[in-house]
């Protein structure tokens, strides 16, 4: 449903937030291998991040990334699909095409609305800090 750069995003962003709440910063290293992507990669995603003011990158010695723990229960879900990926997912078309509406629908239009809607929803909904915390106890996990 997301793209590969946006799964590697919200994982990455759960597995800062998660450090963070430990009070750890992480290099891309150690995000890259928590998150089984790969480092070029995920340096370009962290970049988006960091950019959108998702994440923070603190350079030096003891640098890394982190998100300040105050922070970590505002930051939804949308916020991240937002900057990797943008609106398309919540607005666009099922089947690509370029002009569908309530007035102009596709074969799909309101079956993948009412779908495009609910996930819509549920990622304004749903806190980093809730995905974070779920890890952190061991009722979700980030890579097998």
């Amino acid at each position: 449903m997301f793209s590969k750069a946006c799964e590697y995003g919200i994982r990455a962003t759960i597995y800062i937030a998660m450090q963070s709440l430990e009070g750890n910063r992480v290099n891309l290293k150690e995000i890259a291998a928590a998150i089984d992507s790969p480092v070029a990669y995920t340096a370009k995603i962290l970049q988006q991040l960091v950019k959108n003011n998702i994440v923070e990158s603190v350079k030096g010695a003891k640098g890394g990334f982190q998100i300040e723990r105050s922070r970590i229960d505002s930051i939804k879900l949308n916020q991240i699909v937002s900057a990797i990926d943008g609106d398309k997912i919540f607005k666009g078309c099922a089947l690509g095409l370029s002009e569908c509406s309530e007035s102009l629908p596709c074969p799909m239009h309101f079956k993948f609305k009412e779908i495009r809607d609910n996930l819509e929803q549920m990622t304004m909904e749903t806190s980093i800090y809730e995905l974070a915390t779920g890890l952190e106890v061991g009722l979700t996990f980030l890579k097998r």
